[in-house]
């Protein structure tokens, strides 16, 4: 179990910028559910699927090509991420948001987890493995039994129906893109966790942030383009840090 940073680990000058904040914009990556067990995109090719590289299978070209093969796969990480259950940086995220109802929880995970912890509007910048929609119509499809068997046809126009999942090539919702930057451009914290910070665009919101006068945390085991210019840096785990910064806020309440 990752130890949690104590309360007083939280530098003085972030308690003060944390509790006066808020509007606060928080990013999460892989590293927010390394806790839970979740393999990141790399890590999961085990087994039977070591020998196929991540980014030739999640793309549209593969899924045309062999859509058996492609949807094979993502039945397989569904099983790896079904069994993973929110840790404490989960269901901190949410106890903070209770505190700060103008924070704005944007996610490149695709696994549901910061959902099943609590937090509500989540904004997904990659979609969510949970849930499918048609190739062709691209509408959602709810309700239709998931099997291993290959792709189901879409239940409106009889196409085959994909992950609700941005692939390589693909570009992110342009409704969550729109609300990312534009909490950016007023967010007085801006909250980095588990990500690399450098892929593009989720590492624009950093630089709008910035340019909009917010304080900019990272928390990140490792350092990362970010790290240079954030205000603070807390190294460690999101299952660690987060939920001290919950400790921080509630105290400052009570």
């Amino acid at each position: 179990m990752t130890p949690t940073a104590s309360l007083h680990d939280v530098p003085e000058r972030l308690a003060a910028e944390l509790c006066a904040a808020d509007r606060w914009l928080v990013l999460t990556g892989a590293g927010a559910s390394a806790d839970s067990g979740v393999p990141t995109f790399r890590e999961a090719q085990t087994g039977l699927w070591a020998r196929y590289d991540p980014q030739q299978l999640a793309t549209p070209g593969a899924f045309v090509d062999d859509p058996r093969l492609v949807w094979d796969w993502y039945c397989w990480r569904r099983e790896l991420i079904a069994t993973a259950q929110p840790n404490a940086g989960h269901f901190a995220l949410a106890e903070i948001a209770k505190l700060k109802p103008e924070l704005r929880l944007v996610t490149q995970n695709v696994d549901g987890l910061h959902q099943r912890a609590g937090s509500a509007d989540v904004i997904e910048f990659h979609g969510s493995i949970e849930r499918n929609r048609c190739f062709d119509c691209e509408r959602p499809a709810a309700g239709v039994p998931v099997s291993s068997s290959g792709p189901p046809p879409c239940p409106e126009c009889g196409g085959l129906l994909r992950p609700d999942v941005v692939w390589f090539g693909e570009a992110i919702p342009p409704a969550a893109l729109e609300a990312a930057f534009a909490a950016a451009a007023k967010a007085e914290v801006y909250l980095s966790v588990g990500t690399s910070a450098a892929v593009y665009p989720a590492a624009g919101l950093a630089e709008v942030a910035a340019a909009a006068g917010a304080t900019i945390v990272e928390i990140n085991p490792t350092p990362t383009p970010l790290s240079a210019s954030a205000d603070h840096v807390l190294e460690g785990t999101a299952a660690a840090w987060l939920p001290a910064i919950a400790s921080t806020l509630v105290e400052a309440v009570s």
